[in-house]
């Protein structure tokens, strides 16, 4: 297993999305992805980064001074290094989450780990990619996170998880693509529906936009 990682930044910011938001968090954003959803707001890590060994990453998280650790990307379990810096993570007491596509394996991540799982709606162009094998694998500390980019979205959405039961599995969270789909659709919907989910915008961008590290 290899002993570093490419990485294209390492930010302390407030957690933006799932359970832990508004958390003060370190992110450690790995470099590549093998998807290209449409609506894709880090696009700029699919290349580039600098290698960087566990040992560097370990150390510039633990200065920022707080807990929460998510490591992201891209796709971080897209490289193999990934498995060992979560592991390490945990080792040295950090609440450590990560999120990831849903289109590799998450069985084999250390089970301390809360696992943020995206499934691919129709409008993300990436549907087809959902490893739909992962979801017998969530536990309670786990999220699964569906983002909406349209209403035929949001039925699909609704439909999967009634037709699954997914919301005894775990928290489930609806996210509406930023400008994309307003927030107050998605929330009526929801509610006329009756759906026990999450409806979550998007913080650090109603903080800071679609700057990049924050």
């Amino acid at each position: 297993m290899s002993s570093s990682l490419r990485i294209t930044e390492i930010f302390y910011s407030l957690q933006g999305e799932t359970s832990r938001l508004g958390l003060p968090t370190v992110f450690v954003r790995l470099t590549g992805c093998p998807l290209r959803c449409g609506y894709c707001d880090s696009a700029y890590a699919f290349h580039g980064g600098k290698r960087m060994s566990l040992a560097a990453i370990l150390e510039e998280v633990a200065q920022h001074g707080t807990p929460y650790v998510c490591v992201t990307g891209g796709e971080p379990l897209a490289q193999a290094g990934c498995h060992a810096l979560l592991t390490q993570l945990c080792d040295a007491g950090f609440s450590v989450s990560l999120e990831t596509s849903g289109h590799l394996p998450i069985e084999t991540v250390d089970p301390r780990v809360s696992r943020i799982v995206d499934i691919k709606t129709p409008g993300s162009g990436e549907v087809e990619k959902n490893l739909w094998a992962n979801l017998q694998h969530l536990t309670a500390r786990d999220e699964l996170k569906l983002v909406l980019v349209h209403r035929h979205d949001y039925e699909w959405a609704r439909d999967l998880l009634q037709d699954n039961q997914l919301f005894t599995l775990c928290p489930v969270i609806f996210s509406p693509v930023w400008e994309s789909l307003p927030p107050r659709d998605l929330a009526e919907w929801v509610l006329a529906d009756k759906l026990p989910v999450r409806v979550q915008v998007q913080l650090h961008k109603i903080l800071w936009g679609d700057k990049p590290g924050v």
